[in-house]
C-alpha cells in the first residue's frame, strides 16, 4: 500500500487549486457511494483531487488509480479493508472501469464496510453501465460535461463569472465584463479548442484525437465484445459522421457505403452516444409515440469537428452543435418541426448574424440564436450567451 500512498501524495501536491468547477457543488459528497462519470479528458481526476485537498483530511483519505500495477496482485476490497483498519474514511478510485469485476467488489465494500465512504470515477460510461453487480440502489452517479464557454473564460482569464438561467440568457442578462472585454474575442478559440480543460496544454488537437480514438477503438469494442472487423466498421461510421454532421440517419445509405448491416447500425449509434462521441437529437414525444425517432446526429462538441474533419467544418453545423452541446446538459432538447430546436415549448433557430425570423414567425414563443453578435435584442439572442447555462 505504501506505493499507492506515495503516488497519492505526489498527485495531491501537484493538483492546482486556482480554478474550481461548479460541477463540484452539484455533487452531494455526503453520500456513502458516489460515481463520477464522463468522457475522458473532462477533468474528473482533477475534480476529485481538488475535493480531497480542500475538504478532506489527507491522512483519512486515499486516492488510487484502478489500473495501477498494484492491482495486478491485490484485490480492491482487500485494499479498502486494510485502509479502513488503519483509520481510513474516504476512498477515491479513479479509472475504475479498468479493474476487472469492479462492481462486485464495490458492492462488497459498500455492504461490509459501512463506515467507509467511496467515490469512483470512470472515463468510459460504457463499462460502468456494464459493471455486472447491481449498484442502482447503492450509488448516486453524476455525469461530468466538458467546459462551458463561461467556465472556459474563467479558467483562461482567472475570472469568476456566474452562470445564468435560461430566462436570464433570453433577456441578455449574463455576467460578462463588457466594460473592458469583448466576448467574441474568445468565442472562436473556444469553438476550436476550449471544451476540454487541457486546452492550455500543447498539441490540443492531437490529444483530442487520441481521446476520441481510445473510445472508438478500445472502449466501445471491449464493451460490445466486437470482432476486429466490427470495430473497424465502427471507426468508419464515426469518420462518416464527423464529416457530415448534423447527420440525418439513413440506414440504407450507411449499409451500402460502409457495409454495416442496418440491423447493427442503431446499436453502433447508441454506443457512440453513450460514450459521449455523438449527441442524438430526437423528435418531440407525444402521448401516442412511446419511442422518440432519431432526427439528427451531432458530434458531442465542436472541438471534435475541428480535430476530425478533413476540411474546415461548416460554420452552420458548428453553431448548431454548440447550442445542443450546452443546452442538453440542463434541458430535454428536441427537434422542432419548424426550426432547429425546441426546449420546454420554446423554439430556437440557430444561424449567423444575417439570420432572418422566417422560421419562427408562426410559433408562440420563438427565438433567433445568432452567432457574431454581442448583445440580445427583442427575441434575438447571441449564441455565446447560451454558454453560460452551466
Amino acid at each position: 500500500m505504501q506505493s499507492l500512498l506515495n503516488s497519492y501524495r505526489i498527485l495531491l501536491e501537484l493538483t492546482p487549486m486556482s480554478f474550481f468547477r461548479n460541477f463540484h457543488s452539484e455533487i452531494n459528497w455526503d453520500n456513502r457511494l458516489i460515481g463520477i462519470l464522463g468522457a475522458k479528458g473532462v477533468g474528473k481526476s482533477t475534480l476529485i483531487l481538488q475535493h480531497i485537498k480542500q475538504m478532506d483530511s489527507r491522512d483519512e483519505s486515499l486516492y488510487v488509480q484502478a489500473d495501477d500495477w498494484y492491482f495486478s496482485s491485490h484485490r480492491l476490497f482487500d485494499l479498502a479493508y486494510d485502509f479502513f483498519k488503519k483509520g481510513g474514511k474516504y476512498l477515491y478510485i479513479d479509472e475504475i472501469h479498468k479493474y476487472r469485476g469492479w462492481s462486485f467488489e464495490i458492492k462488497q465494500i459498500y455492504d461490509q464496510l459501512p463506515l467507509l465512504k467511496v467515490v469512483y470515477s470512470g472515463s468510459s460510461i460504457l463499462d460502468l453501465d456494464k459493471g455486472g453487480a447491481d449498484l442502482s440502489r447503492r450509488t448516486i452517479e453524476y455525469i461530468m460535461p466538458g467546459l462551458s464557454f463561461r467556465e472556459y473564460l474563467n479558467l483562461a482569464n482567472g475570472w469568476n463569472l456566474r452562470k445564468a438561467t435560461l430566462n436570464e440568457i433570453l433577456q441578455g442578462n449574463v455576467d460578462f465584463p463588457f466594460e473592458k472585454e469583448r466576448p467574441l474575442k474568445y468565442f472562436k478559440d473556444y469553438q476550436k479548442s476550449g471544451y476540454y480543460p487541457f486546452f492550455m496544454e500543447p498539441e490540443y488537437q492531437l490529444r483530442l484525437r487520441r481521446v476520441i480514438m481510445t473510445s472508438v477503438e478500445q472502449d466501445i469494442p471491449k464493451y460490445a465484445e466486437m470482432s476486429l472487423a466490427a470495430a473497424s466498421n465502427l471507426k468508419k461510421l464515426m469518420y462518416v459522421l464527423a464529416q457530415n454532421v448534423p447527420y440525418k440517419p439513413n440506414y440504407s445509405e450507411l449499409e451500402r457505403d460502409l457495409g454495416i448491416s442496418r440491423n447493427l447500425l442503431p446499436d453502433y449509434i447508441e454506443y457512440l452516444a453513450k460514450s459521449k462521441m455523438i449527441n442524438v437529437l430526437k423528435e418531440k414525444a407525444n402521448g401516442i409515440k412511446v419511442l422518440q425517432k432519431v432526427e439528427k446526429l451531432y458530434l458531442n462538441n465542436p472541438n471534435m469537428a475541428y480535430a476530425l474533419s478533413e476540411a474546415e467544418p461548416n460554420i452552420g453545423n458548428v453553431r448548431e452543435t454548440l447550442f445542443f452541446t450546452w443546452m442538453k446538459e440542463k434541458f430535454n432538447v428536441t427537434a422542432s418541426p419548424v426550426s432547429d430546436f425546441e426546449i420546454e415549448g420554446k423554439t430556437f433557430e440557430v444561424g449567423g448574424k444575417n439570420k432572418k425570423k422566417k422560421q419562427i414567425q408562426k410559433v408562440s414563443e420563438g427565438y433567433i440564436v445568432k452567432d457574431d453578435i454581442e448583445y440580445a435584442y427583442e427575441n434575438i439572442v447571441p449564441l455565446w450567451m447560451f454558454g453560460f447555462i452551466y
